[in-house]
């Protein structure tokens, strides 16, 4: 046990964390077992370690950070791991990669039902779905998304600054004074470029080359996050590879599932698995028409944030296609967002209607009913929405 003490302690005070993450005052941390679940790179360890940090410090034995991938947890299970640390005088068991370990799940009921007064937090791939596939944690589990980083906490770490998010709602209604409040302190577009072709990730701040980690995080998502957790047989790891490759490649549209089927050499059904696949490990968004979901055929496949077009097909970016994964990727881990009835159209929620394009596009015939995200521009005005700003949702 005081091996793992000395490396909590070593993890703890070493955490680099320059950017504080939204989610850390919206979950609510008086639950016994918290789901924190995310992509491969968003930064769900350093969120753990950041939590310790400031509610503990890094000698407090109340709370310690344990990681799957120690080779001690072959031979030993989470429940009676968590009891020696529980009767040590422990209260708070922080658990990265939790799928590791096999039957994970029920060790976490094991712990629920024997340690009153202990607390797990614990980590998982966006892949799995806590309540759906593990009943043994239904009623008792608190789940989470841990995203990338949003364009405004890009913003702030490279300025300094501290501004806040807003919800829709304020944005849409209110965008004109909140440019206005912004643009005193910073040139937004200065940096959104930069943001757009290596934001998302907080490993831009590592010392090392970002697209070929990023590339070496997006095999790791589909090796790892979806053979894994989905159980299924290397064999097929190049399909799903091949397959991700042609829809990123193609483009946001609507994928023809039946040249893609021959193309990987499966059927049509299998395609569509692996296409949720790749979205549930957020390699891609899948956009439905207005009332429609999984298993119909997507109205469109869209990559699940722009640095990703960058690592994958850097030759290929089109500025239109940048825009619209950017207002896509900002908008879903809040809002249901659906495939609109024109080009580059969206409905969020089932009523605001959006259209993504450029300022400077000004043959454009507008609507009223429509809100217009605009990018190429600092400013708005009425239903005429800077595209950037968009990215202050969280």
């Amino acid at each position: 046990m005081d091996a793992f003490f000395r490396t909590h302690a070593y993890l703890v005070e070493h955490n680099y964390a320059p950017v504080r993450r939204l989610l850390m005052d919206e979950i609510d941390w008086n639950d016994r077992l918290i789901g924190i679940k995310g992509a491969r790179g968003v930064g769900k360890t350093t969120f753990l370690l950041q939590y310790a940090k400031e509610r503990f410090g890094a000698l407090d034995r109340q709370c310690l950070y344990i990681n799957m991938n120690n080779f001690f947890f072959q031979g030993k299970g989470i429940s009676d791991f968590a009891g020696e640390f529980y009767r040590g005088g422990g209260r708070v068991l922080l658990i990265d990669q939790v799928f590791k370990q096999q039957n994970w799940s029920s060790e976490l009921r094991k712990c629920y039902d024997s340690y009153p007064d202990l607390k797990i937090v614990f980590t998982g791939s966006s892949v799995m779905r806590l309540k759906q596939e593990n009943v043994e944690l239904n009623g008792i589990v608190k789940s989470y998304n841990l995203t990338g980083f949003s364009f405004r906490e890009f913003l702030n770490f490279k300025t300094g600054n501290n501004f806040p998010a807003y919800k829709l709602d304020n944005i849409l209604y209110n965008h004109e004074s909140i440019t206005k409040e912004i643009l005193a302190k910073v040139s937004p577009l200065k940096y959104f470029q930069e943001y757009i072709h290596h934001g998302f990730y907080p490993f831009f701040l590592e010392n090392r080359n970002y697209s070929e980690n990023l590339l070496k995080t997006m095999n790791m998502m589909i090796e790892v996050d979806i053979l894994l957790i989905k159980q299924i047989e290397l064999k097929y790891l190049t399909k799903i590879k091949k397959l991700f490759y042609h829809l990123a490649v193609e483009g946001p549209k609507s994928p023809n599932i039946s040249n893609l089927a021959q193309e990987i050499n499966t059927s049509r059904a299998t395609v569509m698995n692996y296409i949720k696949y790749l979205a549930d490990s957020r390699l891609i968004n899948i956009i439905y028409p207005v009332g429609q979901e999984f298993p119909k055929k997507p109205a469109k496949v869209i990559m699940n944030n722009t640095n990703l077009i960058y690592a994958i097909y850097p030759i290929q970016v089109e500025q239109q296609q940048l825009m619209e994964t950017f207002f896509v990727n900002a908008l879903w881990p809040e809002h249901l967002v659906n495939e609109g009835n024109k080009q580059g159209s969206y409905i969020i929620d089932n009523v605001k209607k959006f259209r993504i394009c450029d300022a400077e596009n000004t043959k454009m015939r507008l609507s009223s009913d429509t809100f217009y995200a605009r990018y190429n521009t600092e400013v708005g005005r009425d239903n005429k929405i800077p595209l950037w700003l968009l990215g202050f949702l969280y």
